[in-house]
């Protein structure tokens, strides 16, 4: 017997009230963080670090313009860089725990802004009555 578990993931704007992403991508680990959107296709990223720090990314090998929204730990956007181009550096002025990596546009279609607080949400259900034999 097999369970079905699905995992509905988003990222909303709390303050807007608005939703950024109806699903996106975690990266957790030092290799997603290193590899994030490198030879793929456009997908909304959240990386999560262990503790506020300065920022620094790079575009190597990713061949479309991002938007990237760093949050602090209260999860309040700190910093915003919109159209982030391939093969560029960005370092970021304030500390972020989480940093979302968006579709360009992203920002100015959510109207997102410093200081809104978003919600990256994961909601695990575990269907048990929709077994598989």
């Amino acid at each position: 017997m097999f369970y079905v578990i699905f995992i509905f993931a988003m990222i909303k704007n709390i303050t807007k009230n608005k939703i950024i992403a109806e699903e996106y991508v975690l990266c957790d680990s030092f290799f997603s963080k290193l590899r994030g959107l490198m030879f793929s296709r456009q997908k909304s990223l959240v990386f999560i670090f262990d503790k506020e720090q300065y920022i620094n990314l790079h575009m190597w090998f990713v061949f479309f313009p991002i938007d990237v929204v760093l949050l602090n730990k209260d999860k309040k956007v700190v910093e915003i860089k919109e159209k982030f181009k391939p093969f560029t550096l960005f370092n970021s002025n304030n500390k972020a725990t989480y940093v979302l990596e968006l579709h360009n546009g992203a920002v100015k279609d959510c109207k997102i802004e410093v200081n809104d607080i978003l919600k990256v949400l994961e909601v695990r259900t575990n269907l048990k009555d929709f077994c598989i034999y």
